[in-house]
């Protein structure tokens, strides 16, 4: 195998995959937010954005578009501890997201809930100079049991040659 940073960072990226990688910091979800997202989007359907009709509704309460939810991923990432090992990031010049393999919803994120994420590293394969890594990106809700998001994740990194 080559000696660029990428193939370097690949076998230590190999080592870990497969395994979880760490769970990151709380945040909540308000109407604030869920109404701006609707006007970015323009999805003013009513379980998000008028809490007086979403009461009759079984969820008693506007709830995040699901869009919204995944959207915060980036965010949430980042509110998650870094516990890659040295050198894993050595010589990157950028990351981008490439796409998701499988994106679900099992459940609502009610307004006022608090979200966080839970990540891990599902696959990493060696592409030239970057690396193309899936993770499992699991967007659990505060007092539930049942995720809000199950995505896979998957980004490139670039590195220098």
């Amino acid at each position: 195998m080559s000696d660029s940073a990428a193939a370097k960072a690949y076998e230590l990226w190999k080592a870990v995959e497969g395994t979880e990688e760490s769970t990151g910091e709380w945040m909540e979800i308000t109407q604030d937010r869920i109404n701006q997202f609707a006007d970015v989007t323009e999805d003013h359907q009513f379980i998000h954005v008028d809490p007086e009709a979403a009461k009759a509704t079984p969820f008693g309460t506007t709830i995040a578009h699901g869009f919204l939810t995944l959207s915060m991923l980036t965010h949430l990432d980042a509110l998650t501890p870094n516990t890659a090992e040295p050198g894993r990031y050595d010589g990157i010049t950028m990351g981008i997201n490439y796409g998701f393999d499988k994106v679900r919803f099992p459940s609502p994120v009610p307004v006022g809930s608090k979200i966080r994420v839970h990540r891990m590293l599902s696959r990493v394969t060696l592409k030239g100079t970057s690396l193309e890594t899936m993770r499992t990106m699991t967007v659990q809700v505060e007092g539930s049991d049942r995720p809000a998001v199950v995505a896979e994740w998957v980004t490139r990194l670039m590195f220098s040659s």
